[in-house]
C-alpha cells in the first residue's frame, strides 16, 4: 500500500513530499524509485547548468557570425577607403619649407611616413641647420662642441639595421648637444672597403659574365670598381637621408678621395722613414680564393673537437679536419724510424726538420742525425733538441714545416733549417712538393696517407680538437705562407694607446669592452698592410733596379714617397753616380691602414685646416663591439702617432642587431633587413 502524502515517516525521520497516488502496479512490476529532495535537487541545477551551456553556445555562434560579418564589412570599407586614397604627391618646391596640409587630406589621415617625412630634409639642408655654428670669431661657442664622425660604412652594398640603429644613438646625441647650444658636426662618408668591395664585384663579373678581373685588367676592373662605388654609394646617402640622420653633407668623406688619399700617402710615408713600417719575408695569412693576405682579424677560427668534413672553394667534397696523422721517418743510416704526428699531413712535403726536447731520453741518441725525406730525393731532416717540444703532446717529436706553420717558423729560424715553400697562390702543390707538383692541396692529404701505407710508414689516424683558421670573406682555409710583405710595428703604438685608457683621456664604455681593448693591446703582433689586391690605395713606395747589381739590401732598395717624384729623388740621393729604373709595389694597404686615419683625415690632416684646428679631438666614437681592433684600437694608435692627440674622449660599443638565430646581420648570409623597408610602412588608409 502506498503511504499517506504528507505524513513523517517516524522511522527515518525525515518528510516525504507529496505525491500523486500511484497505480496499482502489476504483478511482479518493479516499483518506481521515489527521489528524495537531494536528488531532486541535483536534477535542477543540472537542468540549469545544460541550459546555461547551450545559452552560452548560442551566444558564441551569434558572436562569431557577427565577427566574420562584422569583419567582411570593414575589409570591404578599407578596401573602398584605400581606392579612394589617391598616391601621395609632394608639392613643395625643394629647398623649401614643407606645405602642411589639412588634416582632412585623406593621405594624414593616418600616419604615411611618405606624406610626414616628405620635403622636410632638403629644406634643413638648404637651411644649413645641420652645419656647425661657430662664434664670429671662428672659435666653438661657449657652450663647448660636439662632434662625431660617422663610422663609414662599406661601398659593398645597401645599409642593414645594424647602421640603423648606429645611426640613430649618434643622431640622438648630436641632435640633443645642437639644442643645447653647442657647435655640433655630425660627419658624414664611406669606405672604400678593399677585399669585400672587389670581392663583391669580381663574384657579380662571374655571375653576370662568366669574366674574372684578369680578363678586364687592373684599370678596366678598377673602372668597374667606381662605377659600383658610385651606385651604392649613392644608395647609402639616400638611406641615410631618409632615415632623418642630420648629417653636415658638406663635409662628406670617402676613403679614396683627394683629400682621404694625401693622408695615407703621408702616413705610410712618415712610418716607413721613422722605421716603423718595415718590409719583412715571413708567414702571412694566404687566402688562395682571392689570392691575397689577411690580418689575423680577417680570419676566423672554426672550433672543431674531432673530425669533421668541411666546404671548401674549389673542392667537390667535403674535406676532411679535426684529425692527427701518425706516420713515421726513416732515419739515415739506420733501421730505425722516427714517429711523428701532424694535423695537416700534406705539409710533410715541406718539412725540413724534427724537432725533440732535450731531456726526452727515447730520443736524445737521435738528435744531430738525419731523417730521410720518404718522397722527395736527396732531402735530409736534420734532428734537433728545443725546449719548445711538449714531450707529452703526441710522439713528443715534432716534425718541422718553418715556410708553413707559425711555430715551426721560429724554430726554423732558431736551427737554421731551411724554408721551402711547397704552395703556389692559388693552393696548387709546386715543383718543390716533388711528385705531387700541380696538385691541389687537399686532395694530396689524401693520396699522401696513401702514399705512406705503401711504404709501410703510416702509423694511424685519431679525432684531435683544433681550429681550422676561415676566411671570413670567402670562407677558404686560410693557408700560413711566406711572403715578402710590409708591417707595421706595433708595439710601442699600443703601449701608448693603452696609457691614454688607463688614465682615463679616453673612455671606453661598457667595461667589457675595456677589458677586451687591454687583452688584444698587450698582446699585439706586428700588423702585415700589404694585400694583393687591386681596389685600394696602392703602396706609395718603389723599388730600384740597379744597372749592374747593389750592394745593398733588397729592403734599402726600396723608396717612399708622396709622389713619384719625391721616391726619385730620394733614390738619387742613396744611389748617386748609378743608373736604376723605378718600379711601383703592385700591392694595395689593408683598408683600416686608411679608416684608421678617419676622425682627423676627415676634419684635413695633414693639411692644418680650422675644422681640425676647432673640432679635433672628437667627442664621442659610437660603434658595434665587433670593431673594436678593427678600427677603434687603430684609430688610437695613429692618431696618437701623427697627431700627438687621442681621436675621441669616448667610445661607446653598442649591442649587434642579430637575426632569429643569434648571427650578425650580413649581406653575405642573407639575413639583413633593409631599414628603408621598415621606414615605409604598410600604405596609408583612411580611418574615421
Amino acid at each position: 500500500m502506498a503511504t499517506n502524502a504528507g505524513r513523517s515517516n517516524p522511522a527515518e525521520g525525515a518528510s516525504i513530499p507529496a505525491q500523486a497516488p500511484a497505480a496499482e502496479a502489476p504483478a511482479g512490476a518493479e516499483v518506481p524509485k521515489i527521489k528524495s529532495e537531494k536528488e531532486l535537487e541535483k536534477d535542477r541545477k543540472k537542468a540549469e547548468k545544460a541550459a546555461k551551456l547551450e545559452a552560452k553556445k548560442a551566444k558564441a555562434a551569434q558572436q562569431a557570425a557577427n565577427a566574420a560579418a562584422n569583419k567582411e564589412k570593414k575589409a570591404k570599407k578599407e578596401k573602398a577607403d584605400e581606392a579612394e586614397v589617391p598616391p601621395y604627391v609632394e608639392d613643395t618646391p625643394a629647398g623649401e619649407k614643407k606645405r602642411i596640409r589639412s588634416f582632412e587630406d585623406p593621405n594624414f589621415k593616418a600616419y604615411d611616413p611618405v606624406a610626414v617625412e616628405s620635403a622636410w630634409y632638403s629644406w634643413w639642408e638648404k637651411e644649413g641647420f645641420f652645419k656647425p655654428e661657430f662664434k664670429p670669431n671662428g672659435d666653438v661657442k661657449d657652450e663647448g662642441s660636439f662632434v662625431i664622425v660617422h663610422p663609414p660604412p662599406n661601398v659593398t652594398g645597401a645599409l642593414h639595421m645594424g647602421h640603423a640603429l648606429t645611426d640613430s644613438l649618434q643622431d640622438m646625441m648630436i641632435r640633443w648637444s645642437r639644442m643645447h647650444g653647442k657647435t655640433t658636426l655630425w660627419l658624414p662618408g664611406t669606405d672604400h672597403a678593399g677585399i669585400s668591395t672587389q670581392s663583391v664585384v669580381e663574384n657579380m663579373l662571374w655571375r653576370r659574365k662568366q669574366q674574372t678581373r684578369h680578363d678586364l685588367g687592373r684599370e678596366k676592373f678598377i673602372e668597374t670598381v667606381w662605377e659600383w662605388k658610385e651606385e651604392y654609394h649613392q644608395r647609402i646617402n639616400k638611406a641615410l637621408t631618409r632615415l632623418g640622420g642630420s648629417f653636415d653633407w658638406s663635409r662628406e668623406a670617402f676613403t679614396m678621395d683627394k683629400t682621404r688619399y694625401a693622408a695615407v700617402m703621408e702616413n705610410f710615408v712618415r712610418l716607413h722613414e721613422e722605421g716603423i713600417i718595415y718590409r719583412a719575408n715571413r708567414l702571412v695569412n694566404w687566402c688562395t680564393k682571392m689570392n691575397t693576405t689577411l690580418s689575423n682579424l680577417e680570419v676566423d677560427n672554426k672550433e672543431l673537437t674531432g673530425r669533421t668534413l668541411i666546404d671548401v672553394p674549389g673542392y667537390d667534397k667535403k674535406v676532411e679536419f679535426g684529425v692527427i696523422v701518425h706516420f713515421k721517418y726513416p732515419i739515415e743510416g739506420t733501421d730505425e724510424t722516427l714517429e711523428v704526428a701532424t694535423t695537416r699531413i700534406e705539409t710533410m712535403l715541406g718539412d725540413t726538420g724534427i724537432a725533440v726536447h732535450p731531456k726526452d731520453t727515447r730520443y736524445t741518441h737521435l738528435v744531430g742525425k738525419n731523417a730521410i725525406h720518404p718522397f722527395i730525393p736527396g732531402r735530409k731532416l736534420p734532428i734537433v733538441a728545443d725546449d719548445y717540444v711538449d714531450r707529452e703532446f703526441g710522439t713528443g717529436a715534432v716534425k718541422l714545416t718553418p715556410a708553413h706553420d707559425p711555430n715551426d717558423f721560429n724554430l726554423g729560424q732558431r736551427h737554421k733549417l731551411e724554408f721551402i715553400n711547397i704552395l703556389t697562390d692559388d693552393g696548387l702543390m709546386n715543383e718543390n712538393a716533388g711528385p705531387y707538383a700541380g696538385q691541389k692541396r687537399f686532395d694530396v692529404r689524401y693520396s699522401i696517407q696513401d702514399a705512406l701505407k705503401e711504404k709501410g710508414l703510416y702509423v694511424d689516424k685519431k679525432d684531435n680538437a683544433m681550429k681550422v683558421p676561415i676566411c671570413s670573406k670567402s670562407k677558404d682555409v686560410i693557408e700560413p705562407l711566406m711572403k715578402p710583405q710590409w708591417w707595421v710595428k706595433m708595439k710601442d703604438m699600443a703601449a701608448e694607446a693603452v696609457k691614454v685608457v688607463k688614465n682615463g683621456d679616453i673612455k671606453i664604455r661598457p667595461e667589457s669592452a675595456e677589458k677586451a681593448y687591454y687583452r688584444w693591446m698587450e698582446d699585439i703582433n706586428d700588423w702585415c698592410i700589404s694585400r694583393q689586391l687591386w681596389w685600394g690605395h696602392r703602396c706609395p713606395v718603389w723599388f730600384a733596379k740597379v744597372e749592374g747589381g747593389s750592394d745593398l739590401s733588397e729592403e734599402e732598395l726600396w723608396f717612399s714617397g708622396r709622389t713619384k717624384e719625391e721616391a726619385e729623388a730620394k733614390a738619387n740621393k742613396k744611389l748617386a753616380g748609378k743608373t736604376f729604373t723605378l718600379e711601383q709595389d703592385e700591392d694595395v694597404l689593408d683598408t683600416w691602414f686608411s679608416s684608421g686615419l678617419w676622425p682627423f683625415s676627415t676634419l684635413g690632416w695633414p693639411n692644418k685646416t680650422a675644422d681640425l684646428d676647432k673640432l679635433f679631438p672628437t667627442s664621442v666614437l659610437e660603434t658595434g663591439w665587433d670593431i673594436l681592433f678593427f678600427w677603434i684600437a687603430r684609430m688610437i694608435m695613429l692618431s696618437l702617432k701623427l697627431t700627438g692627440k687621442i681621436p675621441f674622449e669616448e667610445v661607446f660599443c653598442h649591442s649587434l642587431v642579430r637575426d632569429s638565430e643569434g648571427r650578425k646581420m650580413s649581406k653575405s648570409l642573407g639575413n639583413v633587413v633593409d631599414p628603408l623597408d621598415v621606414i615605409s610602412g604598410q600604405p596609408a588608409r583612411r580611418r574615421d
